[in-house]
């Protein structure tokens, strides 16, 4: 995983000379630098970044929308509902809870890449965080309400990465489905975690850690980069190294993976087990990787 750099300062030896000053002066100087000091340590300390409630979905960009979406069906996953245009489907939400979705996304053009277009994270005061992130420097689109409607801004994250976040509204597609299209057999409830690739995750790391405030969180092997959101959500991001032909990365959580295993071999679905988690592909090659639910 990553390791922590220590620092410490090293004050050359010297001779001594008496400076004069009586002992109630020397105390008042004292005083002072320490006052100074203080000024200068909260001036500099980093302000803490509003919480976020959690991953809101994830977008990916498929090559047929009918495999993917029936690949999800399959696993007990529902579709709340879609948007179309002219007839034709463009974006599909399947729902995994009450605030978790996967956004399916069919190719317009022949030239269009396939996998992973963004995270959406969401906020329970999209406001204050886009103040935030404006006081940090940065150009977080304007606040809007979307198709689906509920209030979102996008900003640009390290390579021209697209990083979205959302404020479920009262009356939203969303809220409306509150409650439905939750197949109590579907095979995960909840998504954990989300990997990011990048070509340069050191740079994706500082950028993640030192704007948007995530923190370290463990990693599940040896030299992995995982952060924290914030917040008390417990969910994460892995920054990941991009390589050609890489896919998509679907975090969920299962109470029991040996039984999640059986059904999903049960479905004819090749699994893969590694370092306690259980993978499986999807039409398009995006892994979907399941880990055991951490005690509440």
């Amino acid at each position: 995983m990553h390791s922590l750099r220590n620092w410490f300062a090293v004050v050359p030896g010297g001779k001594s000379w008496s400076l004069g000053w009586s002992s109630g002066s020397l105390c008042l100087l004292l005083a002072a630098l320490l006052i100074v000091s203080g000024h200068s340590c909260a001036a500099q300390a980093p302000a803490k970044a509003p919480e976020l409630a959690g991953i809101a979905h994830a977008a990916i960009r498929v090559s047929d929308l009918d495999k993917s979406r029936a690949f999800y069906l399959k696993l007990g996953f529902e579709q709340a509902f879609a948007m179309e245009q002219g007839g034709t489907t463009t974006q599909a939400f399947i729902k995994v809870n009450d605030r978790q979705f996967l956004e399916l996304y069919p190719k317009g053009q022949p030239s269009q890449p396939v996998g992973f277009m963004h995270v959406c994270f969401e906020s329970a005061d999209l406001e204050g965080l886009h103040r935030f992130y404006a006081e940090q420097g940065l150009s977080p689109s304007p606040v809007k309400r979307g198709g689906a409607g509920n209030m979102l801004f996008t900003m640009q994250g390290p390579e021209q990465q697209n990083i979205e976040y959302s404020q479920y509204m009262p009356g939203s597609m969303h809220s409306l489905d509150r409650g439905k299209h939750l197949n109590a057999n579907r095979i995960a409830e909840r998504i954990v975690a989300v990997g990011i690739e990048m070509r340069n995750p050191a740079a994706a790391l500082s950028f993640y850690s030192e704007k948007l405030g995530f923190s370290p969180a463990s990693a599940f092997e040896p030299g992995q980069i995982w952060l924290g959101l914030p917040g008390q959500s417990g969910q994460q991001v892995e920054i990941a190294q991009h390589t050609e032909g890489s896919a998509v990365q679907l975090f969920f959580s299962v109470p029991d993976l040996q039984r999640t295993g059986a059904r999903l071999k049960a479905l004819h679905l090749t699994v893969e087990k590694r370092k306690s988690a259980l993978t499986i592909q999807d039409p398009d090659g995006n892994r979907i990787v399941f880990v055991k639910s951490k005690p509440v």
